[in-house]
């Protein structure tokens, strides 16, 4: 089998319930305590990443304009943005376990995501000859 499994199929039906706990879960786990940052840049990231799902060109794309690959990298930077910020930003305790709890999964589904799901020439580009 293999170990990259995350299909661009798999990817979509993660989006949206990804995007609605990244903006509910900071009020339910009472997040904040150490920074008001750390609600809110976990909501700001939620609506984001709607946003960011709608306009994607996968199965449950709405608008699909942008390419899939697009999503990933920016997946992938909010993993790094989420391993970070804690340090930056003085998040203590739950606050910042969250965001590395939320880091590790990002990036372990952006890891194993499938290299022709990936394809710049998917996104309407023509493929080299």
């Amino acid at each position: 089998m293999n170990p990259r499994f995350v299909t661009k199929d798999i990817h979509a039906l993660l989006d949206y319930p990804v995007a609605i706990a990244l903006m509910g879960a900071p009020f339910l786990l009472g997040l904040g305590e150490s920074a008001p940052a750390a609600k809110w840049l976990s909501v700001g990231t939620g609506v984001a990443a709607l946003v960011l799902t709608i306009f994607t060109n996968h199965k449950l794309g709405i608008i699909r304009v942008l390419p899939y690959w697009f999503h990933v990298l920016v997946d992938g930077l909010v993993g790094v943005t989420f391993v970070i910020a804690p340090f930056v930003l003085g998040f203590k305790g739950l606050d910042a376990w969250f965001y590395w709890a939320n880091a590790a999964a990002v990036l372990t589904v952006v890891s194993l995501s499938q290299p022709s799901s990936l394809s710049m020439t998917q996104a309407g580009a023509p493929a080299a000859a």
